[in-house]
């Protein structure tokens, strides 16, 4: 009755209130996502000098840039007359603009939760959803935004450009953000990031009948997430000296504000022995420190590692004691977070899994694939305009890696955790004044 007459009165009945609540609260946070994830992508791209683009583009990419980092998928054509073709292709993912989406985006779902201690299954996939839901349509109208098509690109007296003249065929080149392909990611993308959420934050209820999971993953799972974002915020030290002191502090700021985990989670995979093939070919340069560009250049696939940066920069064996250190103190609060009762193997154990799984889930965000290329007849290629540049992670062979280390380190660390727990007790109770 009390439903009928509330309903009666035009105000939702009891069990709707929580529903709306839902719905409100997902989409302030979809809308801060947004908004953090568009004002990131605007400055990277105003610090790269995206804006002197012709045709008012500059919004267009901006769109563009926020639909690569929510998984989307923006494709590259063009043509150039009957006669001529413009191929190209780029997959990338801009992770600086991933990541303040995706921290954003959880802390909106974790906040309006934070106070309670668990909550209902139906509850929570009923956040799930509409989050999900409003995030699509937000990546929907981005979609629809991120196209555009460029002309008279050719530099004057180049070869291309005879070409172009005496064919009658100038190159153009578009991007086009693929809706449907762009939904399916989008979605997958919402939803790990949902996931991850609630994984590692510690504020995030549960329903019942998961919360006997959380003494064994929670600790591990947030103590991954600290790994990757101090391995950002080293980047960040590092890149904003780097603009203090060797000048072209605008392209730093475009790597930074655009690409900044690619590099450090780069750096971190490169720490524990990991590599990755690759190749910079043409006029084009890798949009990462230069040290990288001079170990990829040239025409054939080259293997990336900590001995090939170390033969142009020695400073490259600085990362391995640098990963040694951050994952030992990954394994340090994986077991100040766990139970006492948890014995060292199995801070073992529960590191190298989630070191292994997050290098899985990580690392192949940072590939890199663009080229550019002006094919005349479908016979031959001009070079002048176009170029390859490549970057493609060796997935297994370090995660493999991963599961050593992670387990060393757990080890390692569930051993301090128990020594320092050990030396604060004296015959079993605490070691201070009982007062």
């Amino acid at each position: 009755m009390s439903s009928q007459r509330a309903a009666e009165r035009g105000t939702p009945p009891d069990g709707a209130r929580p529903a709306v609540r839902g719905v409100g609260d997902a989409l302030v946070a979809v809308l801060a996502a947004v908004a953090v994830m568009a004002a990131t992508a605007a400055l990277g791209l105003w610090a790269a000098g995206a804006t002197a683009l012709p045709g008012g583009a500059f919004p267009r990419i901006v769109a563009a840039v926020v639909v690569m980092a929510a998984g989307g998928d923006v494709g590259i054509a063009g043509g150039a007359g009957d006669l001529a073709r413009t191929d190209a292709e780029l997959t990338a993912m801009p992770l600086s603009v991933s990541l303040v989406g995706a921290l954003t985006l959880g802390a909106g779902f974790v906040r309006p939760l934070r106070h309670r201690a668990v909550v209902p299954a139906r509850e929570l996939l009923a956040r799930v959803a509409a989050t999900a839901v409003l995030w699509l349509v937000a990546l929907a109208v981005l979609s629809a935004t991120a196209r555009h098509t460029f002309t008279d690109l050719l530099p004057a007296d180049s070869p291309a450009d005879l070409f172009g003249e005496l064919l009658d065929a100038s190159p153009t080149i578009g991007f086009r953000a693929d809706t449907g392909v762009t939904l399916l990611y989008g979605l997958l993308w919402v939803l790990g990031v949902l996931a991850v959420t609630l994984l590692v934050s510690r504020r995030a209820p549960l329903p019942p009948r998961l919360l006997r999971y959380q003494e064994p993953v929670r600790p591990a799972a947030s103590a991954m997430l600290l790994l990757l974002l101090a391995y950002v915020v080293a980047g960040l030290v590092a890149g904003l000296f780097v603009a203090a002191t060797r000048g072209h502090p605008a392209d730093t700021f475009a790597v930074l504000l655009l690409g900044l985990p690619n590099v450090a989670w780069l750096a971190l995979g490169l720490g524990i022995g990991g590599s990755w093939d690759g190749r910079v070919d043409g006029p084009f340069g890798l949009p990462m420190p230069h040290v990288l560009d001079q170990v990829l250049r040239g025409p054939r696939n080259t293997t990336l590692d900590v001995r090939s940066l170390a033969a142009h920069d020695e400073r490259a064996w600085w990362l391995l004691p640098v990963a040694a250190v951050l994952l030992l103190v990954a394994g340090w609060v994986t077991a100040v977070r766990s139970p006492t009762r948890t014995r060292p193997w199995r801070h073992a154990l529960h590191l190298a899994v989630a070191f292994a799984l997050t290098l899985l889930v990580v690392l192949p965000l940072t590939r890199l694939d663009a080229r550019l290329g002006l094919s005349l007849l479908g016979i031959f290629e001009v070079e002048d305009i176009g170029g390859h540049v490549a970057l493609h992670p060796h997935l297994w062979t370090t995660a493999g890696l991963a599961l050593l280390w992670g387990a060393v380190a757990g080890l390692l660390g569930g051993l301090l955790a128990t020594r320092a727990r050990h030396h604060g007790e004296v015959d079993g109770r605490p070691d201070h004044p009982s007062g």
